[in-house]
């Protein structure tokens, strides 16, 4: 979705002057706050979870898509202007491309961000999963398995960043 948006945006500069503020006032909101809120609204499976996740995820794609698409190189722009390609043709084979690299950015922020929202979901109406154990360690005192926790959400946070630069990899070979 935020891919979408970011292309959304870039295409149509007075519907980007109306959401972009919008989409930044709604990051000042602590996304631990509206979590019960997602409770109440969607039930206590993982439905509000995933909400979280994707709210806190949303943010770095859309910000760093936008910024990969308007950073394209002018001269390339230039030289399909001076070919007549079309307005889709210019974003197929310049726009996205160069926009790519900074999508990645916005997936790796994404995915470490994803975890602590994991975590938060979790925490306000989890009875299973690693945020519940955080918590019902850290308020029995058990400061090892504590301890634990926080290394298997660090490594698993290692992992996915470790996936999507391999697959970044993949995508950019230059």
């Amino acid at each position: 979705f935020g891919v979408l948006l970011a292309v959304v945006m870039t295409v149509m500069p007075l519907f980007r002057c109306a959401v972009y503020p919008l989409v930044v006032a709604s990051q000042t909101i602590p996304k631990i706050a509206i979590a019960p809120l997602l409770i109440l609204w969607f039930g206590v499976d993982i439905t509000p979870k995933v909400l979280i996740i994707a709210l806190l995820s949303f943010f770095p794609v859309l910000i760093n898509t936008v910024s990969g698409l308007e950073s394209t190189d002018r001269g390339h722009l230039e030289l399909m202007n001076s070919v007549n390609a079309g307005f889709w043709k210019i974003y197929r084979h310049v726009k996205v491309p160069a926009a790519i690299p900074n999508l990645f950015v916005g997936l790796k922020l994404a995915l470490t961000v994803s975890v602590i929202g994991a975590i938060v979901g979790e925490w306000v109406a989890g009875n299973t999963g690693l945020g519940y154990l955080l918590l019902n360690y850290n308020g029995n005192l058990n400061t090892s398995m504590t301890f634990a926790v926080i290394l298997v959400l660090s490594l698993l946070g290692l992992i996915l960043y470790g996936v999507v630069e391999l697959v970044e990899r993949w995508a950019i070979p230059w």
